[in-house]
């Protein structure tokens, strides 16, 4: 006789913690919903509340929160105040090591500048500073105030637990990945990317993955969400072709997601714990007894038992969204505003871009040379490719380069900066190579779909 599976142990308790919250959570970063005739995540409409509640003031807001981060990190360096160096979570952000505590000193200088239009135009007009300061950061600040306060909603009450165990026999074999890790790119693909990173960096903080899994996960899953691609993909004027356009990308970054992770250097990380141990206490091995989907429940319902308090766990989505914004927005202010400086005021990114012509040629892309000047410039802003593109003639080209700068995924002007100012072990360089090596991965599957469609 097969052995009945085992039944978690019905404390009604249990059931309703890990239920409720987990189904809010669910709802809250991945049900798809339709909001002013886009489709997007409630997450993202709270956020876009924030943002028309707030319009005028965010940016005065953000400036005055990366301002204020500067000046209290000089304080604490200078006079090492008790209160701050006795506290590990503000000794944190306002105690930074010394690359990123001038990181977040020219973060200040940068907004400072663009705000009250000071200095070089360079560094504040709109297609850099103030690119980065009007209309990115004040949409990171309301999408990290809500993605901070409601991330305990799937991290902490067995969410990622059962759909740990459920997606174990999908992303082990094809990715090397914990299952767990399948939430992040749902997550990503629905809401955000940031909100992917965010996620990945917690739980990387948090012992469920090792440097390697984080690197990757990071780097790999923290994907486009639909409705950036829809912004992408009207940039080039191709909306009507919206349905295979997000095929294609779907396609080419599961391509990379297989193949990426197998090269250096992300193939080069270790195996190891932020602790330094190479043993997980998340085993997602189904033992004797059980099935897969009994053994994810005891595995949720263990973990919801552990909630002792939710105001203490209300204090960890605090803690959170605080994390978020000012050990994060300062971060992007500086590496998105140098990025873009660059790619605007110098000829690199063309430079960059020309070994890429013979390929593109290859792979029979019209206008290769147009082309290839737009590839490398997504490193700097992922927008950048597209606003580039849509001089280019060819409907064709137009659709590669859309496609190839959303599946690219690390640009320096967020998704980038954000992982370099998370926990997540990855170096700036590291992610460049990352990012050429998805654009070879990726362009010939783009240009085969693009062949096929047009």
């Amino acid at each position: 006789m097969h052995q009945q599976a085992v039944v978690p142990p019905k404390n009604i308790h249990n059931w309703l913690m890990f239920i409720i919250p987990s189904l809010m959570g669910v709802f809250l970063f991945m049900a798809p919903i339709n909001f002013d005739g886009d489709i997007t995540i409630p997450i993202a409409v709270l956020a876009k509340t924030i943002q028309n509640h707030f319009e005028n003031s965010l940016t005065s807001i953000v400036t005055a929160i990366i301002s204020f981060t500067a000046i209290m990190s000089i304080i604490t360096k200078l006079f090492k105040p008790g209160f701050i160096i006795r506290n590990s979570f503000v000794n944190g952000i306002l105690n930074p090591s010394p690359m990123w505590f001038i990181v977040q000193q020219l973060g200040a200088i940068f907004a400072v500048m663009t705000y009250f239009s000071l200095g070089p135009v360079m560094f504040r007009n709109d297609a850099t500073g103030g690119l980065v300061l009007n209309d990115l950061l004040p949409v990171l600040f309301s999408v990290f105030i809500f993605a901070g306060l409601l991330l305990p909603l799937l991290l902490n009450f067995g969410l990622l637990e059962f759909f740990g165990t459920l997606f174990t026999r999908i992303m082990r074999p094809i990715f090397g990945l914990p299952g767990r890790s399948s939430v992040n790119c749902i997550a990503s693909w629905l809401g955000d990317g940031s909100v992917g990173v965010l996620l990945t960096s917690k739980q990387y903080e948090s012992g469920m993955y090792t440097q390697r899994e984080a690197a990757v996960i990071g780097t790999t899953f923290s994907a486009v969400s639909i409705t950036f691609s829809l912004v992408v993909i009207a940039q080039v004027n191709l909306e009507h072709m919206f349905v295979p356009f997000y095929l294609t990308i779907c396609l080419a970054g599961l391509v990379a997601a297989i193949i990426v992770p197998r090269l250096p250097p992300l193939s080069r990380k270790k195996n190891i714990y932020i602790n330094g141990s190479t043993e997980s206490s998340h085993d997602e091995t189904v033992p004797e007894g059980h099935n897969i989907f009994s053994y994810g429940l005891e595995q949720a319902l263990k973990k919801a038992a552990e909630v002792k308090s939710l105001p203490a766990i209300l204090l960890d989505g605090i803690k959170n969204a605080v994390d978020m914004v000012f050990g994060v927005l300062p971060v992007v202010m500086a590496i998105g505003t140098i990025a873009l400086v660059i790619a605007e005021n110098t000829p690199i990114f063309d430079y960059l871009g020309m070994p890429f012509i013979p390929f593109l040629e290859l792979l029979h892309i019209p206008e290769a040379e147009a082309a290839s000047k737009t590839i490398v410039v997504g490193f700097a802003d992922m927008f950048l490719p597209s606003i580039l593109a849509s001089t280019i003639q060819s409907d064709m080209t137009r659709f590669i380069i859309a496609a190839m700068s959303v599946t690219q995924l690390i640009y320096m002007s967020e998704i980038g900066a954000l992982l370099i100012g998370s926990k997540v072990p990855v170096k700036a360089w590291e992610l460049f190579v990352i990012f050429i090596l998805r654009t070879l991965v990726t362009l010939p599957v783009i240009a085969l779909m693009a062949h096929l469609i047009f």
